[in-house]
């Protein structure tokens, strides 16, 4: 049996009103007869059910997501998990607020996060953007006692307390892997195209890709990094300059979003069939693009997943509890036309 606030009581000698003043912190109890109630909870090994507790006190955990405006398929796809977090608040005693940024906008963020802060809610959870204001801005939230959980993009530099995301170095390098082989005996360049080089995931991927493409296929060119700021319209025009500019290219990794713009580059010019693609996020137009053969591979990161961590880290840290590491690992997944999931329409 495991002992109970009943048992503390019993071996302090002190009321339960006292030992309940005592594991919630609360004042009116004299220094002697704390200690003698702390020293039976590590007599008895008394370990509180926190979750428990907060059932019974009807908390509730007011939670803030900050994520960018814009189009891109795969941070719409977040908001809607968000959003279906929301319908279940009731349930998971939480009361959360979504708040939207520009997409890319260091100020913007940084901005956003201060007027957080002036909340005081339980936790933030935030797509970051790499840039010291974001991390001074997340690390005054923390010193304020606000747990804080980056999501998609990590902001490693800060005090943040978790991250909910895929390993994004990793993720590259099983993109740079798979070109090297998709890509053996074929000469030609290999294009990388970006949103933006600001936010960590991207750079992370970046560094994965390089450094696997090295291994994999050493002496292969790449091509400089163009970044199309996850807008369909702008990576169409990088992508069909790339291909006009190089006759020969063999590859492109898209390492952001706008693969709209991506597809209609490459089936306008007539290169689906002899460039090898490989891009981020299972949304309906990669899904398309990958069954007909003008995308050859998709990493994808649950983004359910990420939002269900973020909530289940906010709430552990609100609650001094530890997170449990194997729970909240994020895997990335590869698809290939022949391994697409159900299509959830």
């Amino acid at each position: 049996m495991r002992p109970t606030v009943h048992d503390i009581a019993a071996e302090a000698g002190v009321s339960l009103a006292t030992v309940d003043r005592v594991l919630n912190n609360r004042p009116g109890v004299r220094g002697v007869t704390r200690a003698k109630v702390e020293r039976a909870i590590t007599t008895l090994g008394y370990v509180r059910d926190v979750a428990a507790a907060n059932l019974a006190k009807s908390r509730t955990y007011p939670l803030i997501f900050i994520l960018p405006e814009g189009d891109n398929t795969f941070m719409r796809g977040l908001v809607a998990e968000v959003e279906a977090a929301k319908l279940r608040s009731a349930v998971e005693r939480t009361a959360i607020t979504v708040l939207s940024v520009p997409a890319f906008d260091k100020a913007a963020l940084a901005a956003a996060l201060e007027k957080v802060r002036a909340l005081a809610p339980a936790g933030v959870a935030v797509v970051a953007i790499d840039a010291p204001e974001v991390v001074a801005a997340v690390d005054r939230l923390r010193e304020d006692g606000i747990a804080v959980v980056t999501l998609v993009s990590d902001l490693p530099g800060s005090s943040r307390d978790h991250f909910a995301g895929v390993d994004n170095v990793a993720a590259g390098r099983t993109a740079g892997t798979l070109m090297g082989r998709f890509l053996s005996g074929r000469v030609g360049p290999v294009a990388i195209v970006a949103g933006s080089m600001l936010v960590r995931d991207h750079s992370d991927r970046l560094e994965g890709f390089s450094a696997a493409m090295a291994e994999s296929a050493p002496g292969r060119r790449l091509l400089p990094v163009v970044e199309g700021h996850d807008d369909p319209a702008e990576v169409e025009q990088l992508v069909s300059g790339l291909i006009a500019d190089h006759a020969d290219l063999a590859g492109i990794y898209s390492l952001g979003a706008g693969n709209r713009g991506l597809i209609t580059a490459l089936e306008k010019a007539g290169r689906q069939a002899d460039v090898c693609a490989i891009a981020h996020e299972l949304t309906p137009h990669s899904r398309a693009a990958l069954s007909s053969g003008t995308l050859d591979a998709l990493l994808n990161q649950d983004a359910g997943h990420e939002v269900r961590s973020a909530i289940r880290v906010l709430k552990a840290r609100a609650d001094g509890l530890a997170v449990i590491g194997a729970q909240e690992r994020i895997r990335i997944e590869i698809f290939l036309k022949d391994n697409l999931p159900v299509d959830p329409a």
